[in-house]
This record gives C-alpha cells, structure tokens and sequence, in this order.
C-alpha cells in the first residue's frame, strides 16, 4: 500500500487523504485493486505480483491510447514492487448497468445504446490499433495458437466436465478437439484478439463506455471478441439483440477492411463454443475445485446459451463426441440443479425514515436486517441538499467523502453477504434488507443503493429497491 501513496503523492504533488479496496475482483485473479484520492483527484492503484502481465498491461494502455481509444490513463508505475497507478473510471461496469435496467428479457434503450457504442468500439481495437501494436509484450503468450485452444479446451474437459462427472470418451473427445483446433486456426488471425472482451470489463463514465483488463490480449480472429461479449453467460442477452448486435458491429468492421460476411459467420459460432468452454472450465475450476460457489451461479446462463446453440446453429464440422458432451451437461441433475438455485433467492431492499416506522416484511420471515444510519453526517442539515435525494450525484458525492459512510457500508456489505451466501446454499428465497435515517430521504438512500450495487454483480439474485418516502413525494 505504502508504494501506491508514493506513486500517487509524486503523481499529484499532493498525497491521498482517502483510501479504499474497490470491490470487484471477483475473478479471483489475486489482483488488489484500491481507489487512492484527495479532494481534488481520484485515481486507481493496482497491486500485482506477475510482471509480465503489469508489462502487457501498461504497453497495451499506452498504444490504445496513442489510438485515441478510451483505455484508462497510466498516471505512474513501479513494477519492481507490482504496482501502477491509472486513472479513475468509477465504479459502473456495463454489466452493473445492464442489471439494473433490465426486466428480465426486456432490456432499457439507454443499455441497447451503450452495447452499440460498445460494438462499433471493438474494430479499432482489432484493426486500427491491432496493426502496428507490440505482440511481444503479450502474456503468456503472443498469439491465440494452437497451445492457446489446447489450454482452454482441457480447461473445459477436466475442470468442467470431469468435476460435473459428464461421461464422455478421452481419446474420441480428444479427435473433436483436434478438429476443432485445425477448423478455428483456419480463420483469418492477424487482428488484435482482447481475450475477455466481456461486461464486467466495459466501464460507463457519463455514458460513454471505457475498456479495462485486456492484458492477456494477442494476436488472433475476430469472431472471438465479439463472440465472447454477445454470448457472456451472466449478460443473458436475448438472442434477437445478439443478432441485432452482431450485425452492428460488423456494418463497423466493414469500414476498417474488406469484409466477406459470410466468410466472417462461417467461423463465427466455433468461436462461440470454445469461448463457452473456457467459460466453463473457469466456472468449473473456480466453483468445482477452489470450491467458490458464487461461480457456480454462473453456469445456468452459460448452459442456457448452450442450448440456445445446438438448437439454432450447426457447425460446419462435425464433432459427435462434445456433442454427447453437451447433451449429457443439460441432461445433468447436479447442473439442474444449480439453476434451480441460482433463482432462489430474492433480496429486497428498503429505505425509510425512523418517524414512520420500519417496513413490514410481507414474506412472512419476520425482517431480516434493518440498519440505522443516522450515525452518519446528514445531507438533509445542507440547504444545498434539501431538495435532492440519495440518488442525486452531489449527495452521492457528498457521502462518498465520508469515510465514517464507507467503513458503515464495509460492515453492512460484510453482514449481507455472509447472509447471502448462507441463504442461497440452504435454499431460502428471500431476504430483506432496510436502510433507517431521519427523513427517509438521503442517507438511506443511498445506502440502499450502494447495497444493490453490490449485490447485482452477484447472480443467482434477484435485487428489488424501494425507497417508501421518495414514493410518497412521487419520486
């Protein structure tokens, strides 16, 4: 931490008064991420012991943004001791702003127009600054060759398969992966390939999406990008705004290269399922084997997605024995019946205000928790706040610099979780959280919405907000 403050204090000519952890390293990666800033800037520190991947990292940022593509700014570095700083995007990832403007299918325009921005992005990337970047800065290696699928495709066969105890034959399994390889290395390969083009790695900032996390980018096809960020299992994109995305981006592509459609989609669904697969073997390899469970919630879309494929697409090459594979993965009761559980459990969430009393639980479960934050500096006591609410910016702003709010939200966050997790592996289906302050107005506002934030990275949920005084002033 102590080389995050220097690298910021030589940065900014100031040091930073605020530190805290960012939550959202959910990968597992082992990556510390913490947000340093004063009362002037804001930036992010990384905390990281593989060098290499630092490198590829901070070369990849400074070439996207000789492109002038939104990549964040390097603001300092020391990778003798695993640490850079950069800029400051926010908290907002695509996929947190597609959770909380969608109806399940029914997806808010303001989401379908960031995924547009989104695809008409991604050809710069592959193309423009695809041509003349340095792929030997890549990690752990410069091209997405036939090591590279091996990995990934024994990735999925022991990780996923074996753990999930789907029968299958080795060595005809292994003569499917052989075709496949030979059929996917076939493709065109001298573009940029960002190897988790995904929700989670699309940052919003005023409405307009900035890219992180392609350090393990490298040379390779085009359909795998966009592949993996149509068919991202936790997205669960309907299959019509697939198909409208997918000719979005590539009327883009045909701007930056002569571009064959029919050439591109011949390939297009092989990458789709062997980046299902590595999606997989990751769900598999977290939940399965390191026994991280929030992982497993995952598998239930990326089996929908399956399904969805051998329902409406066909290879041009054959592959029986995966196939049998994939079959006996939706037939599996173990796999069922992690669907059953990633829609169990319903979390509702409530602010109020201490004058009129807490909000009933209409479950039937008797409460769950109810927090007090009355504690915390009051916005309501401003007059430049009166008129605004816990969902307005400059509150959001304001309790955003307590540091009283943020060590309140790390015990709240603690507590719920915890709670979660038990509650989704006993199988309940509800829990309800509420939010207290004077006026029902600021605080516990935007706590609850910091608290839904939180919660809807998470699957297997289904968040729900109310705030009681905001709907009585028809807000």
């Amino acid at each position: 931490m102590d080389v995050l403050k220097k690298l910021f204090e030589q940065h900014f000519h100031a040091p930073p008064a605020r530190i805290q952890p960012v939550q959202g390293d959910l990968g597992g990666s082992g990556r510390k991420i913490i947000r340093l800033a004063n009362e002037n800037v804001s930036a992010i520190g990384i905390l990281y012991g593989v060098r290499e991947e630092n490198v590829a990292f901070l070369e990849f940022s400074r070439h996207f943004r000789r492109h002038g593509l939104p990549v964040p700014e390097i603001y300092a570095e020391d990778l003798d001791r695993g640490a850079y700083l950069e800029e400051d995007l926010g908290d907002t990832t695509l996929f947190e702003f597609l959770s909380m403007n969608r109806d399940g299918a029914n997806i808010a325009a303001p989401v379908v127009e960031v995924y547009r921005k989104v695809v008409a992005v991604l050809p710069r990337f592959q193309v423009e600054a695809g041509r003349d970047l340095n792929y030997s800065a890549s990690y752990p290696c410069a091209s997405f060759d036939r090591q590279s699928i091996a990995w990934d495709l024994n990735y999925f066969k022991y990780y996923f398969l074996r753990l999930a105890a789907i029968p299958f034959s080795e060595q005809r399994l292994e003569n499917d992966f052989s075709r496949l390889t030979d059929f996917l290395l076939s493709a065109p390969r001298d573009y940029f390939l960002y190897r988790d083009f995904q929700s989670r790695n699309v940052m919003l900032r005023n409405g307009q999406p900035f890219f992180v996390d392609y350090q393990g980018g490298r040379k390779g096809a085009l359909q795998y990008d966009i592949a993996s960020l149509l068919f991202d299992a936790k997205a669960d994109l309907p299959p019509e705004l697939r198909q409208q995305l997918l000719d979005a981006y590539l009327d883009r592509l045909s701007a930056f290269l002569d571009l064959d459609r029919d050439a591109f989609l011949h390939f297009y669904y092989a990458y789709v399922h062997v980046r299902l697969m590595q999606a997989l073997g990751a769900y598999g390899f977290r939940g399965f084997y390191e026994r991280k469970t929030h992982f497993l919630q995952s598998v239930p879309y990326a089996l929908k997605n399956l399904r969805w494929l051998l329902h409406n697409t066909k290879l041009p090459i054959e592959l029986p024995t995966l196939m049998e594979a994939f079959q006996g993965m939706l037939a599996s009761e173990k796999l069922n019946g992690l669907a059953s559980e990633a829609q169990n459990l319903v979390v509702r969430i409530f602010s109020f205000s201490f004058h009129r009393g807490s909000p009933q639980d209409e479950t039937g479960n008797g409460g769950g928790f109810v927090f007090d934050g009355r504690s915390l500096p009051n916005p309501g006591r401003e007059e430049r706040f009166k008129t605004l609410t816990g969902k307005d910016a400059p509150v959001i702003e304001y309790l955003n610099q307590q540091e009283s709010v943020h060590q309140f939200l790390a015990g709240v966050l603690s507590l719920v979780d915890a709670s979660v997790t038990s509650y989704q592996q006993r199988g309940f289906k509800n829990l309800m959280v509420s939010f207290g302050c004077t006026g029902g107005q600021h605080r516990s506002v935007f706590l609850a919405e910091q608290l839904a934030k939180r919660l809807r990275i998470r699957n297997g949920l289904e968040v729900v907000v109310r705030h009681l005084e905001l709907e009585k002033m028809g807000q």
